[in-house]
């Protein structure tokens, strides 16, 4: 099983996100990652879609979005040719002391900032590819994770050409 990026330009439209996941959960991808947003223009949402599946059904998946009538453009991107994020916080019990210090070291290291601290509880804020954010979710997992939410990737081509150049 190989894993796939896409990257969906649809008409921000109430619905449209519904039948582009419907399409993923009709042919059998679990999509690993997924976010949704407006772009520079309020005209369009891009969709990144983060998901496993074999090379044939990838394919058969691309035609099948393109027939669905808000989807404008789907691209598959590749690693290699674009800039990945993801963003994460994670909250840690504030136990004081050496603990707490080596929570804020390993913060330091990772360039994670500080969104809130007190007696309690530590807040931090990690931007960076997927392999650094499971690296530093994997290292704080040694203390007291008491909650963590991150975003999916997000992916933008290298260069100067957009998705919306492929519009005719």
């Amino acid at each position: 099983m190989n894993r796939y990026t896409f990257a969906i330009l649809v008409h921000n439209r109430f619905g449209v996100l519904n039948r582009v996941t419907s399409m993923f959960r009709r042919r059998r991808f679990n999509i690993a990652s997924l976010t949704v947003s407006e772009t520079e223009t309020s005209a369009y949402s891009r969709i990144t879609a983060v998901f496993d599946g074999e090379e044939a059904t990838k394919e058969q998946l691309m035609s099948q979005l393109y027939k669905l009538p808000d989807v404008v453009m789907v691209s598959e991107l590749d690693r290699e040719d674009t800039v990945n994020s993801e963003l994460l916080l994670i909250k840690l019990a504030n136990r004081g002391g050496e603990q707490r210090n080596d929570i804020l070291d390993a913060a330091g290291v990772f360039e994670a900032k500080v969104m809130e601290y007190n007696r309690d509880a530590i807040i931090l804020q990690l931007v960076g590819d997927t392999r650094l954010i499971d690296n530093f979710v994997d290292l704080m997992r040694d203390y007291d994770i008491l909650e963590s939410c991150r975003t999916g990737v997000i992916s933008l081509s290298r260069g100067v050409g957009t998705m919306r150049d492929g519009i005719a």
